[in-house]
């Protein structure tokens, strides 16, 4: 049975992994046959936004406590992924993967990566060894390589971004993926298009049994 490693971000949209996405794809992954394991940083998120208001709340929150509500408490410090232990890396997107595990929400093509979630990941590149595959969806352009093709829908302002950061921005639809299988990457609107759990769940579903399937 193949090994996924998950790596989330926190809990909601604005400041965490998009809820939604996080658990269809843990969905995808159990139909598909294989097995999932949740990763996150422990570390304070970037801030805690109110998700009936929009407005920022003061107090401090922490991302893998946070994320630990979509993993129903089974989930472990990133510091303690070994990539030789998985067949393929899902990233559901949210602000919080460019919030938390980055600076891309305020730098833009200028972000930086937080290292805390990245050092662990960062030999999956250069393993000939270990098939590794990644997934973005939704506000998680920033892990991918220079010159890679992937999509975030079709929004001009992060998709500019995006192409600026040295990738190849893709118009996608919602429904569907893009897969570089040179560098093998995938990646989904989700909901950067979606307007409903179904529209997501349509992109989402296709791009994890693609992912399934070359590892």
């Amino acid at each position: 049975m193949k090994n996924v490693a998950v790596i989330l971000s926190g809990c909601g949209v604005y400041d965490g992994s998009e809820i939604h996405e996080a658990v269809l794809a843990l969905l995808a992954v159990e139909q598909n046959g294989a097995r999932w394991q949740c990763f996150a940083p422990n570390i304070d998120q970037y801030h805690v936004v109110n998700h009936l208001t929009g407005e920022e709340m003061d107090e401090t929150r922490n991302v893998m406590v946070e994320a630990a509500r979509i993993a129903r408490g089974n989930i472990r410090d990133v510091k303690e992924l070994d990539v030789t232990e998985f067949d393929a890396l899902l990233l559901p997107g949210g602000f919080g993967a460019a919030k938390n595990l980055s600076n891309f929400a305020f730098e833009g093509p200028a972000h930086t990566m937080n290292l805390t979630c990245w050092q662990p990941v960062r030999p999956l590149p250069s393993r000939k060894t270990c098939r590794i595959y990644l997934h973005f969806t939704g506000h998680d352009p920033t892990g991918l390589r220079r010159g890679c093709p992937g999509t975030i829908g079709s929004d001009q302002e992060t998709s500019s971004a995006f192409t600026t950061m040295g990738g190849e921005h893709i118009d996608c639809p919602v429904d569907d993926i893009i897969v570089d299988q040179q560098r093998k990457v995938l990646s989904t609107p989700a909901y950067m298009l979606a307007g409903s759990i179904s529209e997501a769940a349509s992109g989402i579903n296709k791009l994890v049994a693609k992912l399934i399937a070359m590892a």
